[in-house]
C-alpha cells in the first residue's frame, strides 16, 4: 500500500512539472475577444509587448478562434509591427482555417475551433523596449462574422 502511494505522489509531481515546463518557450501570449456581431473592418486588435531579449530569435504566431458558422475557409489579415525606434512594418497575410474538404483545421470543442498559425519564424528584435502588434481583418466584409477571438504569441527559438 505504501509503495502505491509513493508511486502516485511521484507520478503527480512529474505530471505537474511536465505541464509547467511545457511552455518554456513562451515569451508572450494573449487573446482579445471580438464583438459578438462580428469583426468590424475598422477594428484593430493591438498587443503591446515589452521585449528585452535582443540575442535570441523568436517565432511569431497568430491565434484564431472561429465559430463553425464562419462563412469562409480562409482569413486575410493586415499585420503591423511597431518597434521602439518608431519604425512600422506592415504585412498582408492569408491564413487557411479549413481543409479543401470543408473540415475545420485546428482543435476544437463543439462549434469553436482554435488555430495557432505561424506568422513569422526566426524573428530578431534588435531593440529592447515596447513593440506593438496591430491586427486588422482584410476580408471584403465590413463586419466579418464568426471570428470570436484573435491572439498573438511570441516564443523563443532554441
Amino acid at each position: 500500500m505504501r509503495v502505491k502511494q509513493i508511486f502516485i505522489f511521484i507520478a503527480g509531481i512529474l505530471l505537474i512539472t511536465g505541464i509547467v515546463s511545457c511552455d518554456r518557450k513562451r515569451v508572450f501570449e494573449a487573446y482579445k475577444t471580438l464583438d459578438n456581431n462580428g469583426w468590424n473592418k475598422d477594428s484593430v486588435v493591438i498587443f503591446d509587448v515589452a521585449l528585452s531579449d535582443t540575442i535570441r530569435n523568436h517565432n511569431l504566431y497568430v491565434n484564431i478562434r472561429n465559430k463553425g458558422t464562419y462563412p469562409y475557409s480562409n482569413l486575410w489579415l493586415f499585420l503591423s509591427v511597431g518597434s521602439p525606434d518608431g519604425k512600422m512594418i506592415t504585412d498582408t497575410v492569408e491564413f487557411s482555417l479549413a481543409e479543401a474538404s470543408g473540415r475545420w483545421k485546428g482543435s476544437g470543442i463543439g462549434d469553436l475551433h482554435d488555430n495557432q498559425i505561424l506568422y513569422k519564424s526566426s524573428v530578431y528584435f534588435p531593440h529592447k523596449g515596447n513593440y506593438t502588434f496591430h491586427i486588422k481583418q482584410g476580408m471584403r466584409d465590413n463586419v466579418l462574422p464568426g471570428i470570436r477571438d484573435i491572439g498573438f504569441r511570441i516564443e523563443k527559438t532554441y
